[in-house]
């Protein structure tokens, strides 16, 4: 059996509630750092007891996400233009977006994102070594995430 596992094509559309409510697509994804990285989501929490019970419990969870832009591209400034709308500062007023997010995957497959907010990201980009600017880190947290399988599949 074969199983094609690229990720070309991928595209994500993000809404934020104020600035962008009508949503952006992205699709300059970085290619010296993970474009669209959502680490491990912890399910539940495991200890043991004063006498050596196992005990075991679920809270929610966060669902974090990273995505990395070529520096300077339009989605890059996009992102900058959200940023600055959300930092807060002297005399300045915050956005307070609240942001979706819907990757769609070459396959078909979907993963929404909701209830997020901008929690990080780079102002201007840094420059590398090799003498080209660095990716710029975009992070965000959602409230949840729903995936579309594919159809079709059989087990």
């Amino acid at each position: 059996m074969m199983h094609n596992v690229s990720a070309s094509g991928f595209v994500a559309t993000l809404r934020a509630s104020k600035t962008f409510p009508s949503g952006i697509q992205l699709t300059a994804w970085a290619d010296d750092a993970d474009p669209f990285d959502i680490p491990a989501v912890i399910a539940a929490t495991a200890a043991m007891n004063l006498n050596g019970e196992l005990v075991v419990f679920n809270s929610p969870t966060p669902v974090p996400l990273t995505i990395n832009l070529i520096a300077g591209s339009p989605d890059d400034e996009n992102m900058s233009i959200l940023l600055d709308a959300n930092t807060a500062g002297f005399g300045k007023t915050v956005a307070q977006d609240v942001i979706t997010l819907t990757g769609t995957y070459p396959d078909g497959r979907t993963v929404d994102l909701s209830e997020g907010v901008l929690i990080s990201g780079i102002p201007t980009p840094g420059i590398a070594s090799a003498g080209r600017l660095k990716s710029k880190a975009w992070a965000m947290t959602f409230t949840s995430s729903k995936v579309s399988r594919k159809t079709g599949v059989v087990a």
